[in-house]
């Protein structure tokens, strides 16, 4: 696939948009804003002011493949244009994409997280405040599937169910923090054809100590002389100085809770013990869940430690990589338009498997010569 292959292919993806301003205002193509902030969120640029200066740089290889009827764009185009877009409407666009290569295999991972956008609000200027995304996240495919936006992190029980709903879950398994703990969503979950892991904590008390007290009773069954009945699970790695060894357990579910009917199709209850030893100095953290999963320690051990990736490769990546948080796109919609094209950008660099180094190095890279752009964006398409 050539590139001009490669950004016909993007365009085509976004051919739907609707183009938010009035018609005898229109100077540069959509497609045109859409294609060069895509590939300046690849290339390093990580405000609005970025873009043109970016754009200007690479004139003449966006000449190649794009209209350019007005040139390259300003940045006050590119902000009234991604302030005004519909974000529900550019996120099908990008989920279509998306779904287009996405590889779906039973048990896939889908982690439900949310994220706060530390720099999207303006408080002090009588604005609203810091947006909150909650994301779906495709483990195994490094694919954002779907975000839904909300105002606080207490949002995330009304934005979960709606991101649910934008979603093909069949034969996956879907796990969730304990904010999304809530018989609704596990029922939910179930009517969508999937599996749930849901942690558990003291937001839901009666729950959590019935759990607690079901793996108190299984040790203290293993001290003092008779088998447990709990699955068990240990793995451990050292890296970087700092040990960790994870123990899963692993129980069917209480009589009591699943007589309850609260839970839909609850099977099977888990804990796992992280212990972490760094210079010495040791840390532990015990974790409950639920589950609809059937016995199968592997398996609960699977969808535990695929959840804590969408903070290492997904959150973290966009604070780090992309300064996330650092950035004051504050205005309209924009904030969630450039949330979606840091995560597209993201998606793109982490897929690719040509250029060596970091992903803050293949940003460079990108920036510095078209043909490593090229083979990002060729890549990606024929993937």
């Amino acid at each position: 696939m050539s590139a001009a292959e490669a950004v016909v292919g993007i365009a085509r993806h976004f051919e739907t948009l609707t183009d938010p301003r009035v018609k005898r205002t229109r100077w540069h193509d959509l497609l045109d804003v859409v294609v060069i902030a895509l590939c300046g969120t690849i290339c390093g640029c990580d405000s609005w002011e970025d873009l043109p200066r970016y754009g200007r740089q690479k004139l003449d290889w966006f000449g190649k493949h794009l209209r350019l009827r007005g040139g390259i764009p300003s940045a006050d185009t590119f902000a009234r244009v991604f302030q005004r877009l519909d974000p529900d409407e550019f996120l099908r666009c990008l989920s279509s994409w998306i779904e287009s290569l996405r590889t779906r295999v039973s048990g896939e991972i889908v982690a439900i997280d949310g994220q706060t956008l530390r720099g999207s609000g303006d408080l002090k200027s009588g604005g609203r405040g810091p947006l909150h995304l909650v994301r779906a996240w495709a483990t195994e495919n490094r694919l954002v599937l779907g975000q839904q936006a909300c105002e606080e992190k207490s949002n995330e029980i009304t934005a979960i169910p709606k991101l649910l709903k934008l979603l093909d879950l069949s034969e996956a398994i879907v796990t969730i923090d304990a904010m999304g703990c809530q018989t609704e969503i596990a029922s939910q979950i179930r009517e969508q054809q999937a599996d749930y892991v849901l942690a558990v904590k003291d937001n839901q008390p009666k729950l959590h100590q019935s759990i607690r007290r079901a793996f108190e009773t299984e040790q203290a069954r293993a001290v003092s002389g008779h088998s447990p009945r709990y699955r068990l699970h240990v793995t451990r790695k050292t890296e970087h100085g700092r040990e960790e060894e994870r123990t899963y357990y692993q129980l069917a579910a209480p009589q009591s809770l699943k007589v309850s009917g609260r839970w839909r199709d609850l099977r099977t209850i888990g804990m796992v013990i992280r212990r972490r030893t760094i210079q010495g100095r040791e840390q532990q953290e015990v974790h409950f869940y639920i589950s609809s999963l059937p016995l199968g320690v592997h398996r609960l051990a699977r969808a535990v430690r695929s959840h804590w990736s969408i903070e290492n490769r997904l959150h973290w990546v966009l604070d780090v990589n992309f300064a996330q948080d650092a950035s004051r796109i504050r205005k309209g919609h924009s904030p969630e338009i450039a949330s979606m094209l840091r995560q597209l950008a993201l998606m793109i660099l982490q897929r690719d498997t040509r250029l060596s180094g970091s992903l803050r190095c293949k940003r460079k890279q990108a920036g510095w010569n078209n043909d490593n752009l090229e083979t990002l964006l060729t890549q990606f398409q024929a993937n």
